[in-house]
């Protein structure tokens, strides 16, 4: 009797034990690897021409971009604007070619910043690197799409770059050129859906919606319009062969009325709570409603971006080597006019790899 106790009593510790590792297991099965250090060199000074533009880039040591961002300071002007926040192979080295699949586990990212007619020395861009890890997506790439537009005045350029099938996107990024039309800029760089309830692409992500899959970059031309004006939008995904069926990324968006005074700046600034750990950011100026009805232009065509970048609660930028940035804000900057219904929206992409 005495043995068959002692036998069922060694087996109930068994069982309590199988559990506690079963729980155990469990619990490590839902946790998140996904980590992010933010990389910036600072401020470069310029552009000190008009109609030009300067490129800067920040770089990963360690990790990949899974997006990135830009900051400008203007001075007592209102003539700097983004250009560029997109990804590079090298640091110098654009994807402007063919539409595609266009580069794999980009480190660096550019910041680009040109000038119109209006020049101050006060001028600068400063870039940010996202630069991620995790244990389950070791390997990104990167996908670009391109459109000639636009090609009339103050009428919008939209591209959309979307994921290969079995991935998942993690950011983004925009390029306008040339330089040369100093009217020329980005005002559009966020996560999108290619369906229709987006209408592919033209609908930017809503706050709260989870894994999206592409990425839209918009131009804004102020003049007559340029027929060598071209729109480049960048999709940050994993890499293909890496099952993402667990991997969950969710949006936060923000809106903000403004600016609408002329020569005046706004900021949005949206964070990622505890939806996961945020792993890059989006940044809008427009005629408002984004995530509702398709992009529409800012009030003025002078309207413009100064920044896009990892913040804090309070909208100021982070610090190198920052590995806490759960906030993105967005700068939306008017020209010398009145800008009535203008409006800045900031995204966040918050990603939990569930490894």
């Amino acid at each position: 009797m005495r043995k068959r106790i002692q036998l069922r009593s060694a087996m109930g510790k068994a069982l309590v034990l199988g559990a506690l590792l079963t729980v155990t297991v469990s619990g490590t099965a839902y946790a998140n690897t996904v980590a992010v250090t933010v990389k910036t060199p600072g401020a470069t000074s310029g552009p000190t021409a008009i109609d030009s533009e300067i490129s800067t880039h920040a770089d990963c040591a360690s990790g990949l971009a899974s997006g990135g961002g830009i900051d400008q300071t203007n001075g007592s002007a209102d003539g700097n604007h983004v250009m560029g926040s997109a990804p590079s192979s090298d640091g110098t080295t654009e994807y402007t070619g063919t539409p595609g699949v266009v580069g794999t586990d980009a480190a660096h990212w550019l910041g680009i910043g040109g000038t119109g007619g209006r020049l101050d020395p006060a001028y600068s861009t400063t870039p940010y690197a996202m630069c991620f890890s995790s244990n389950l997506i070791n390997h990104t790439q990167v996908v670009m799409n391109k459109v000639n537009a636009p090609t009339t005045a103050s009428t919008v350029g939209l591209v959309t770059a979307t994921c290969p099938t079995n991935t998942v996107l993690l950011g983004g990024g925009v390029r306008t050129t040339p330089a040369s039309v100093g009217n020329f800029k980005a005002i559009g760089s966020f996560p999108t859906f290619n369906n229709a309830a987006h209408d592919f692409g033209k609908k930017a992500a809503a706050d709260g919606e989870t894994n999206p899959d592409s990425w839209t970059a918009v131009g804004w031309d102020a003049g007559s319009g340029n027929t060598s004006n071209e729109t480049y939008a960048y999709a940050i995904c994993s890499g293909t062969g890496i099952n993402v069926s667990g991997v969950t990324v969710k949006v936060h968006n923000t809106e903000v009325a403004g600016p609408t005074t002329a020569s005046t700046g706004q900021t949005a600034t949206v964070g990622c709570g505890t939806d996961g750990n945020m792993v890059s950011g989006g940044a809008a100026i427009s005629g408002g409603n984004v995530t509702t009805t398709d992009f529409t232009g800012p009030g003025s065509g002078g309207d413009h971006l100064n920044g896009s970048f990892p913040s804090d609660s309070a909208g100021n930028p982070v610090s190198d080597g920052t590995t806490t940035a759960a906030y993105w804000t967005a700068f939306g900057h008017t020209g010398g006019m009145a800008s009535a219904g203008t409006h800045t929206d900031a995204w966040a992409l918050c990603a939990n790899d569930g490894v």
